[in-house]
């Protein structure tokens, strides 16, 4: 599969293991990708979230500072829409404090 794939380039480029915050939608649950997680325990940690849990999740504090400044785009076509994407989001990657804010937003205690 193409996560199992994802994942495993992901590893080697980081040159570490891997800690993947998965919600329970049925997609992430399904027995292939429970059998990759088992097997690859030693490099990989998987923590899932219930079900629907957006208060958990940091990646919720983060969209809304990409649609802040893209929300009133009028792309001429999809790949302008990509380029504002990663344009905000490599924007946002070489600002630390933002995304300390969204992690902090879930008021999960990191341990490290």
């Amino acid at each position: 599969m193409r996560l199992e794939r994802d994942l495993e380039c992901s590893r080697i480029q980081l040159g570490g293991p891997i800690v993947l915050v998965w919600d329970n939608a049925r997609i992430h649950l399904v027995p292939p990708l429970k059998a990759f997680f088992e097997a690859s325990a030693d490099w990989l940690t998987v923590f899932q979230l219930p079900t629907y849990a957006p208060d958990l999740n940091s990646q919720e504090g983060v969209r809304p500072l990409v649609k802040r400044d893209i929300g009133n785009l009028a792309a001429a076509d999809l790949g302008q829409i990509t380029r504002a994407v990663k344009r905000k989001v490599k924007q946002i990657q070489y600002r630390p404090h933002l995304i300390d804010g969204c992690l902090a937003g879930t008021d999960l205690i990191m341990d490290g």
